[in-house]
């Protein structure tokens, strides 16, 4: 008996092996887009629109103080991914060195992902709030949704530049 027959015939040892060397890279994706998501929600969208130019609530269909509260929870969930991909990000280098341009790519495809998500669910299918009211919506939603799709794809191009030998 072989010592692959051992192992369950080489096939099998051959895609354990592969599956091995792909989780790290998987779990280094998956940190910085929850990441770059978390970043996105707490950052950009609670922080700057929600708080300093007071333009939406997460929620907008109720009560100021249903508002106020959606923002809180919606708050928790934010950073609740933000550190999650920094949990995930700090396993991935104890597994295995860290390609930061990797990583930069998955962050950056989260951020616009989220807010792509954000502009084509919550503003316009659901429409639990937009970008700001009493306004023209045309220009802010192109800012808005234009600029998602450039991060998002910018994301994406350094994802697919940055992938090394084993996953091409």
């Amino acid at each position: 008996m072989t010592s692959t027959s051992s192992l369950g015939g080489a096939g099998a040892s051959d895609v354990g092996a592969s599956d091995a060397g792909a989780a790290p890279i998987r779990r280094l994706v998956l940190s910085g887009v929850l990441f770059g998501a978390g970043i996105a929600a707490s950052v950009v969208d609670l922080f700057l629109f929600h708080l300093v130019l007071q333009w939406h609530h997460f929620y907008d269909l109720g009560t100021t103080e249903m508002a106020i509260a959606a923002d809180g929870f919606f708050h928790a969930a934010a950073w609740g991914m933000t550190v999650a991909g920094l949990f995930l990000l700090v396993d991935a280098r104890r597994r295995a060195p860290v390609r930061w341009s990797r990583w930069t790519g998955a962050v950056l495809a989260g951020l616009g992902g989220f807010q792509l998500l954000d502009a084509v669910v919550n503003h316009k299918l659901l429409g639990i709030h937009q970008v700001r009211y009493d306004v023209d919506l045309l220009p802010y939603d192109i800012a808005w949704i234009g600029s998602a799709v450039v991060v998002l794809a910018i994301g994406l191009i350094v994802l697919w530049r940055s992938r090394g030998r084993a996953e091409r």
